[in-house]
């Protein structure tokens, strides 16, 4: 397909090549006799002998020597469009550059050629020779055709790391589009958004981000506008601009996703944030890990869901090997008043261990012991506590509070007695 594209191309530079051979006044005619000899090696290309039209393409060479400028441009611009026919772009480029060596060539030939060279050598990756073949072909041209270049200068610049360089032409490619009232073409975009990255512009990276979503709506510019705003500090609008991508469908991918809900969370919405990791997790987009889950427990903590959060740690628990986990849900449960829950809790984060702090999960038991009015337990719970430097303190005064609550029921039993017996 590629090679019957640049057929086309040929058959009309020959076609009219009489026409052409006026544009300057000392370009030799192209004359009949090579006209069909180059025709026929097209016809043979054309008919799928790709190697027969290069012998026939050969022998019009070795007739080089009584042939003018004109017709051994041709032959070599012949030679180029049938290896880049063949993807041999190598041999395509050596020979399209001899077409810009000859003499008195048709200005239009010079022109294409030297911009089609600046093309297939920025396809190579040569980034000097796209700029050097550009400079030849703008001294050709007229100041509104040169826009057409600026696209192809500002990528041979970036590749090259001329970052601050490059910024001049593609602006200046979008700017003449959007004074138009048009919409530039997305891969301008691109290249001006990874500019400004480079350059560490990130409030003009953020500017082009809002014309891609504008302009193209697609997910990945929403998201990486979110993060270009939470880079700026502008959370309001990084959440904003989750949200709405979230609600139009466009977060599906765990990353995505976690993203929003740690915007929700650190956002102070943290019941939006559970319902994102949960909704994740269960369709299976959030990976079900110790990490994720952890976070799932902080949200449903923050947001007082304490089933949710219970839940939620327990999962945790089971994946982690120490018992800190297992000594936030007791923890949970104690404040929750949920007594029982809170002794099972605090006595597995014990035989699990690696805590930060053992003697609090004493503690909890003999609070939660307390509220049940087990004060023998509680009592044995404090003392083990005080063991350990981190609760001593505080399981020294609820160890006297619980023996002052203990004498009290003691006393309160005993008038029960009493007044029972009289």
């Amino acid at each position: 397909m590629r090679y019957l594209l640049w057929v086309i191309v040929i058959l009309s530079v020959l076609a009219n090549a009489s026409a052409i051979a006026q544009e300057r006044k000392k370009t030799p005619a192209l004359r009949e006799q090579v006209y069909s000899q180059l025709a026929r090696a097209q016809q043979l290309a054309d008919e799928g002998d790709v190697q027969a039209g290069l012998q026939a393409l050969n022998n019009v060479e070795s007739k080089l020597s009584s042939m003018n400028s004109y017709e051994r441009a041709m032959l070599w611009n012949f030679y180029g469009y049938m290896y880049y026919g063949q993807d041999d772009i190598a041999k395509a480029i050596s020979y399209f550059d001899k077409v810009t060596k000859e003499e008195a060539i048709p200005e239009s030939l010079e022109q294409n050629t030297l911009f089609s060279l600046a093309q297939l050598a920025l396809g190579q990756g040569d980034y000097a020779k796209t700029l050097a073949y550009l400079d030849q072909w703008e001294q050709l041209v007229g100041a509104d055709q040169k826009q057409k270049a600026y696209v192809l200068k500002a990528q041979a610049l970036y590749q090259k790391g001329d970052y601050q360089q490059a910024l001049k032409p593609i602006s200046t490619a979008i700017n003449a589009v959007e004074a138009k009232q048009q919409v530039p073409e997305e891969n301008w975009l691109v290249l001006q958004r990874a500019v400004f990255f480079e350059l560490e512009q990130t409030d003009n990276v953020a500017k082009v981000l809002e014309k891609m979503v504008r302009y193209y709506n697609k997910p990945e510019y929403w998201v990486q506008l979110a993060g270009v705003y939470g880079q700026l500090g502008q959370e309001e609008k990084q959440l904003a601009m989750l949200e709405t991508a979230f609600q139009q469908g466009f977060l599906t991918k765990g990353q995505d996703l976690l993203n929003l809900a740690q915007t929700y969370f650190f956002s102070d919405v943290p019941f939006k944030a559970g319902q994102v990791l949960e909704q994740g997790l269960e369709t299976g987009a959030i990976e079900r890990s110790l990490r994720n889950l952890k976070l799932l427990a902080q949200a449903w903590v923050a947001a007082r869901e304490t089933d949710k959060a219970n839940a939620a740690l327990q999962a945790a628990a089971e994946l982690s090997d120490n018992g800190q986990l297992d000594a936030q849900r007791a923890t949970l449960m104690l404040n929750a008043e949920r007594n029982q829950e809170a002794i099972a809790a605090a006595e597995q984060a014990l035989r699990k261990g690696n805590l930060e702090q053992p003697g609090s999960m004493h503690l909890v038991i003999g609070m939660a012991e307390l509220n049940l009015e087990n004060f023998n337990a509680a009592l044995k719970a404090f003392a083990e506590a005080k063991k350990f430097d981190d609760s001593r303190q505080s399981a020294a005064q609820w160890e006297r509070y619980a023996q002052a609550e203990q004498k009290q029921q003691d006393s309160l039993n005993e008038l029960k007695a009493d007044i029972k017996k009289s």
